[in-house]
């Protein structure tokens, strides 16, 4: 059976009630995981890095992750919830701060999200909390290379670790989902694969995942997608993911009735008749790891790269507070990637630099 993760992330916009109806929506709609996003902005993004469009107008990506911040006991009360539905609990850190506080209240699992995936600082510290408790991991493999990938893995290990197939678009494009990724990805890493959808269909991508030998699969979950979140648009009501978490047991039966080919060849005439052949062959895809066209754009500036916390001038001496393990985002210039940070810190800056900017290697003297 397929591990069900309710992404609700910050669905609840910092309300421990509408949280807590959140919880209640997933658990109902048969998720086996419910998960949170645990948000301090400062550990995702600089101040300057643009706006977002929000239904209530324009405001600061910034300020509005710094919205979503809230206490320590705001997600023990909710892990306390999740677990009185006898559900696993599941969260996001984005930093070492988050990371730290998280490991504290004992979650089920750990999520490291696909942008994080390059911020080599948390996955080290993860891995170093993991040698005395290893807590289950859960990697996201959004807007990467194959060598992202492994060099993730290369820090973290395999022991307890699982890894999702994913395409950071909001929505992504059921077509480019790529799925008979999950076997190939299994098969390199030695580790068991499944998927984190962000595309709009319920069941599509979910469904054909089980096909390709998938044991996760995570979907976004809101109450309604009119609503303010920042990933509401993209997420599923109550109704679809009961749908979505039907099709899917469905699917399962299918391959355990009939046997994996035959069981196969029969989910793929009943999907093809709604969906078409032509269109689930796309969504299969080639099993080649590449970034999906929607994802393109992003690389680099969604995942993690080195900024300037402040303005510096010429002949200052980089310190480790200086540098920021930063998505990003929208209108910034992406740094070099994180795994530099040794090589930076303690050199001299040869030039003025803006508070904000990308650190560039030719901003150093040598």
């Amino acid at each position: 059976m397929s591990l069900i993760i309710a992404e609700i992330g910050t669905s609840h916009e910092g309300s421990i009630e509408k949280a807590k109806q959140l919880v209640d929506a997933a658990c109902n709609s048969g998720a086996d995981v419910v998960k949170f996003q645990w948000v301090y902005a400062n550990e995702i993004l600089h101040p300057d890095t643009g706006f977002v469009n929000l239904p209530t107008g324009q405001i600061p990506l910034y300020d509005r992750f710094k919205q979503l911040e809230c206490p320590v006991q705001f997600y023990k009360d909710l892990l306390d919830y999740v677990h009185s539905k006898g559900k696993k609990f599941c969260c996001s850190p984005f930093g070492i701060k988050s990371l730290q506080e998280l490991v504290q209240i004992n979650p089920d699992y750990i999520k490291i999200a696909s942008p994080e995936l390059n911020h080599y600082p948390l996955l080290q510290e993860l891995a170093d909390i993991r040698k005395n408790n290893n807590i289950p991991v859960i990697l996201s493999s959004g807007v990467s290379t194959l060598a992202d990938i492994e060099k993730a893995i290369q820090i973290l290990g395999t022991e307890n670790v699982s890894l999702l197939h994913c395409v950071t678009s909001y929505p992504a494009p059921e077509e480019e989902y790529n799925l008979h990724l999950i076997e190939n990805l299994s098969k390199i890493f030695g580790i068991s694969c499944g998927v984190s959808d962000h595309s709009l269909d319920p069941i599509l991508v979910p469904a054909l995942s089980v096909l390709c030998n998938g044991k996760i699969i995570e979907k976004h979950i809101t109450l309604s997608r009119q609503t303010a979140g920042l990933d509401d648009p993209v997420a599923l009501e109550p109704e679809q993911f009961a749908l979505m978490v039907h099709v899917v047991h469905q699917t399962e039966t299918c391959l355990n009735h009939y046997g994996p080919e035959i069981g196969k060849q029969k989910a793929i005439q009943q999907l093809s008749e709604q969906f078409g052949i032509e269109k689930i062959n796309k969504v299969f895809g080639d099993g080649i790891k590449r970034l999906a066209p929607a994802e393109v754009q992003n690389y680099g500036r969604t995942n993690r790269s080195l900024h300037y916390m402040a303005d510096f001038s010429a002949g200052t001496i980089i310190q480790p507070k200086d540098i920021g393990v930063l998505r990003t985002e929208k209108i910034l210039t992406p740094g070099i990637t994180p795994d530099f940070l040794p090589n930076i810190i303690g050199k001299k800056l040869k030039k003025d630099v803006q508070n904000g900017a990308g650190v560039l290697l030719q901003d150093f003297l040598e």
